[in-house]
């Protein structure tokens, strides 16, 4: 019973990691050497690269030309006939319009395009510029009601002007029809009816 007791007191029944402490703060002082020695490396980049702010688009986003027509999509076809938008600046297809919108607007678009996501700041004198330029424009393109009276008379008018036109057409249809029905008939059952017109004289 003695000897059992002893044996059990030499066991390490802890179940607790030990942790060699100078082996973990020689691991730190060469940690520390490698990071004081990539800090004291010169960096072989050059000066950042100075891209412009942001500026607006002068073209149009053509997004309805493919919209309904079908086409043929084959896998060995280059990225520019394949089926969606093709951006030729990153050259990637985007497969529906609201990605490419994304795209042409996004990071890496703008940095392909030489551009950071930046805007550049309006001075007073622009802002009061663009005013001044809404302005007239609103003033000239302005809309009243009797433009609209204009345009509801005129909408009148051309409704009008396609009714007459299409109890003109149901006419000469009636017309040709009531003709082709008088050919069709034989001339004594069409003489009976009152139609005239040719009788068979035969003997």
């Amino acid at each position: 019973m003695a000897q059992s007791s002893n044996h059990a007191v030499g066991i390490d029944n802890t179940f607790r990691r030990k942790f060699d402490r100078e082996e973990y703060l020689q691991r730190a002082r060469e940690r520390e050497e490698k990071e004081k020695e990539g800090r004291l490396k010169p960096k072989l980049k050059g000066p950042p690269v100075q891209r412009k702010p942001l500026k607006h688009r002068d073209y149009e986003v053509d997004l309805d030309s493919r919209l309904g027509k079908t086409q043929v999509v084959t896998p060995i076809a280059p990225l520019s006939q394949q089926a969606g938008y093709y951006c030729s600046v990153c050259e990637c297809v985007v497969k529906d319009s609201a990605n490419y919108l994304d795209h042409i607007n996004g990071k890496k678009h703008q940095r392909a395009l030489g551009m950071s996501m930046r805007v550049e700041r309006a001075s007073l004198e622009q802002v009061q510029q663009r005013f001044d330029l809404l302005k007239k424009r609103k003033t000239t393109g302005s809309f009243t009601e009797q433009d609209l009276d204009e345009r509801i008379l005129k909408q009148q008018q051309e409704e009008e002007e396609r009714k007459r036109q299409r109890r003109e057409r149901k006419k000469e249809k009636k017309k040709e029809k009531v003709a082709d029905e008088e050919t069709e008939m034989d001339p004594d059952v069409a003489a009976m009816m009152g139609f005239g017109g040719f009788r068979s004289s035969k003997k």
